[in-house]
């Protein structure tokens, strides 16, 4: 696959320094480091990578910062 398949996480803004996670959302679900694209890629189930957004949905709104602890999902 090509890295155009590959989508920047769209809390990174504009980041110039590439501070950021990329997704490549097909079959398994990968995501890598944006700094360090060759230094590999963590792979999941889709059923997992929709389980961490949903429960990262679930917390506080973006910005806000994080004052207890993380309910289990």
């Amino acid at each position: 696959m090509s890295d155009a398949s590959w989508r920047k996480s769209s809390y990174s803004g504009e980041d110039p320094q590439g501070n950021c996670v990329e997704v490549r959302l097909a079959g398994l679900s990968q995501i890598r480091d944006t700094k360090d694209r060759a230094g590999g890629t963590l792979s999941v189930t889709t059923r997992s990578w929709e389980a961490l957004v949903g429960s990262l949905r679930a917390r506080k709104p973006p910005g806000r910062p994080h004052d207890g602890p993380v309910a289990p999902a």
